[in-house]
């Protein structure tokens, strides 16, 4: 199991260790210091086949002396598997400053150098940021001497985002990710670049620094890798791709609110099936009718034909009536016609002339769902569910919505990994807990989302490692700021 495999299982669904959050190329050391490579580093140097194209950097055929730089190398790979750290550096150093490049094969060297320096951020942590300056210099000078090979500057971009933050700004780490995934293709897209580039094509589009053809081909690789590693994947291998798809589409439903980004398929394929689970349902339905109607899908297929005939049995004319009926009825229309911000406005303006609190609670409910769904606003969302709650404290629905709300924003409040991002399972599980306890009728439901959920918490090596007790108040912070208790899977 690589580095970046453990960090998934440790992190909000997910993912990777604290001090060498790096993980491992193809041919870099592992954790017993052997490689992938490691038959082929004790073979004599061999010249260039016909066609094949060796690395323009210094190997040991450029080396003052040939045969004493793949001796050395040969030393030091054999006291890195001994796990003899300090004599395998000193040899190492010694390749690194002749022959970098080593048979011009493979980028051993500057892997190794990155296990080494890994190491001595373990032994020196104070030294973390020099250390690490050290560590993107090897990545750089190998994506040069190595070019062609999408791992290198994925793991450059990686590192600059996660373990040594700050050394690159988010449009230099946007470009190596894009680069890594240019050259690997979906098919081979290292999975580690999946969450944070998630992140980064929705920041890059927002600012308006990318156009939507461009998000549109980042969008597909990602979600095409996503769903061939869990299609491929078996045991235990599943659980980084399980971390990673409770975080990556979440992050990626942002652009569902640009117009012509997805087509009539992606809307039917995501919203018609929870019609058809809930075909009596006024916010299914609605939900369903909008996006259909926001895609542009033909109104003469048999899917949105179906919708628009529920919607007309359920919603058109929901509680007409004095009890703020005609309001309703403009909410719904509002909702379906895709006009959100109207919608929220007119629901919330139907539950203040509502004066039954189940009404009231459900007229809030759906302008928080509304705000979560549509308007990608989790603080408003809440600050309606809460309203919600308060109209009707027998409804567990809203403390359902807000747990939700919490789960999704480990992107929003981390960087979708690590223990920034995995903190938030704790107030999501309050909540959760908290509505199958003031409503029986959600509890099921409840317990589905908690059992889910509880796996994404953060280890008990996360906590020790930052001195936390297991069973003490912690504040979440980001938007969430709420105080929960500390748990562990």
């Amino acid at each position: 199991m690589t580095r970046i495999q453990t960090y998934l299982l440790l992190s909000v669904s997910l993912l990777f260790l604290v001090l060498s959050c790096t993980p491992k190329a193809a041919g870099p050391a592992t954790a017993d210091g052997d490689t992938a490579d490691k038959k082929k580093t004790t073979t004599v140097t061999r010249p260039a086949r016909p066609g094949e194209e060796l690395s323009s950097c210094p190997k040991f055929t450029d080396a003052p002396n040939p045969d004493d730089a793949e001796t050395n190398y040969v030393i030091y790979r054999a006291a890195l598997k001994a796990k003899e750290m300090d004599r395998a550096l000193k040899t190492w150093r010694k390749v690194y400053a002749v022959s970098p490049a080593a048979d011009g094969r493979r980028p051993t060297v500057y892997t190794d150098g990155v296990a080494f320096y890994n190491y001595l951020i373990q032994q020196n942590p104070d030294k973390r940021q020099v250390y690490g300056d050290s560590i993107l210099m090897l990545y750089e000078q190998a994506r040069e001497c190595y070019p062609g090979d999408g791992y290198m500057a994925a793991i450059q971009a990686f590192d600059s985002y996660y373990t040594y933050p700050g050394t690159a700004t988010e449009d230099e780490i946007y470009a190596l990710f894009k680069e890594s995934i240019e050259m690997d293709g979906p098919e081979k897209l290292q999975y580690f670049v999946i969450n944070p580039m998630s992140r980064l094509v929705v920041d890059q589009h927002d600012a308006g620094k990318i156009e939507d053809a461009e998000a549109k081909q980042i969008v597909n690789a990602l979600k095409t890798r996503l769903e061939l590693g869990l299609e491929e994947c078996s045991g235990t291998e599943c659980a980084p791709w399980q971390a990673i798809q409770a975080y990556a589409p979440s992050s990626l439903q942002y652009f569902e609110t640009v117009k012509g980004f997805y087509d009539c398929q992606y809307y039917l394929r995501e919203y018609y099936p929870d019609f058809e689970a809930n075909p009596n349902d006024c916010d299914a339905i609605t939900t369903a009718y909008s996006r259909l109607q926001w895609a542009d899908c033909a109104e003469s297929s048999p899917e949105f034909q179906r919708v628009k005939k529920a919607y007309e049995a359920n919603c058109a004319v929901v509680e007409a009536g004095p009890s703020g009926g005609s309001t309703l009825r403009q909410a719904y229309d509002a909702l379906k016609s895709n006009q959100s911000a109207e919608a929220v406005r007119l629901f919330e303006k139907a539950a203040e002339e509502s004066t039954d609190g189940e009404r009231k609670s459900r007229y809030l409910l759906t302008a928080a769902k509304i705000y979560y769904r549509d308007l990608r606003n989790f603080s408003q969302a809440r600050a309606f569910a809460r309203r919600a709650a308060q109209a009707d404290p027998t409804n567990g629905e809203p403390y359902m919505l807000i747990g939700t709300l919490y789960a999704s924003s480990g992107p929003l409040c981390g960087p979708g990994t690590g223990f920034d991002s995995q903190v938030v399972v704790w107030p999501a599980i309050d909540m959760w807990q908290r509505a199958k306890s003031v409503d029986p009728s959600v509890a099921a439901k409840a317990n589905q989302l908690i059992g889910r959920y509880t796996q994404y918490m953060p280890s008990r090596a996360d906590i020790f490692q930052r001195g936390i007790q297991e069973g003490s108040t912690f504040t979440v912070g980001c938007w969430i700021q709420e105080s929960t208790r500390v748990r562990t899977p």
